[in-house]
C-alpha cells in the first residue's frame, strides 16, 4: 500500500495549480475613421489642409488616445464600401467613433445609414472649415446623425473629438 500512496502524492505534486487570472481592466476602444484622398495629406492642397500627414494625425491621436486611457484603432480608406464596414465593425467592437469622412460626407446615403445604425457616440471631423469653402461642401449629410461635429481646427480637431468622446462615454457611465 506504501507505493500506492506515494505514487498519489507524486500525482498531486504534478497537478496543476488553479491560479486565478488577474482581473485586468481593458481600455476602451476607439475607432479613428478617415476617408478618400487623406492618405495624402501633406501633399494635397497645403493651403487647405496643411502639411501635417496621416501618419502625423495617426500619431496624435495615438498618443492623445493614451492619455485618455483609450486603445486607438486608426484606419484610412479610399472606398466607400470599406467606410461602411468599418463602421459597422466600429459599433460592435468599438466604446466610440471619430469619423473623417471627407467627401463622403456631403455625398454618401450608404455611410450615412451605418452612423445612423451604429449604438456607439460618432464624433465627425473636418480639417478645414467646410462652411467657408465651396458651396456643395457647406452640407454634410452626416452631420444630423453624429454626436458632435469639430471643424476647421486641423489635426488638433482629432484631439478635440477624442476628448469630447471622453465626456460623452464618462456620461454614460
Amino acid at each position: 500500500m506504501r507505493g500506492a500512496s506515494e505514487t498519489r502524492r507524486v500525482r498531486s505534486a504534478f497537478q496543476p495549480l488553479l491560479i486565478r487570472p488577474l482581473e485586468m481592466k481593458t481600455k476602451p476602444r476607439i475607432d479613428v475613421l478617415n476617408g478618400p484622398n487623406l492618405n495624402l495629406l501633406g501633399r494635397r492642397e497645403t493651403d487647405i489642409y496643411g502639411l501635417c500627414a496621416l501618419s502625423d494625425i495617426e500619431a496624435l491621436c495615438r498618443d492623445k488616445g493614451q492619455a485618455l486611457g483609450f486603445e486607438i484603432l486608426f484606419r484610412q480608406s479610399n472606398h466607400e464600401g470599406e467606410m461602411v464596414e468599418a463602421i459597422h465593425e466600429a459599433s460592435d467592437k468599438a466604446s466610440g467613433l471619430v469619423l473623417n469622412a471627407a467627401g463622403y460626407s456631403h455625398s454618401s446615403v450608404a455611410i450615412l445609414d451605418a452612423v445612423r445604425a451604429a449604438e456607439i457616440p460618432v464624433i465627425e471631423v473636418h480639417i478645414s472649415n467646410i462652411y467657408g469653402r465651396e458651396s456643395f461642401r457647406r452640407r454634410s449629410m452626416l452631420s444630423p446623425a453624429v454626436s458632435g461635429i469639430v471643424c476647421g481646427l486641423g489635426a488638433h480637431g482629432y484631439a478635440l473629438a477624442l476628448d469630447a468622446l471622453a465626456e460623452k462615454l464618462k456620461a454614460r457611465s
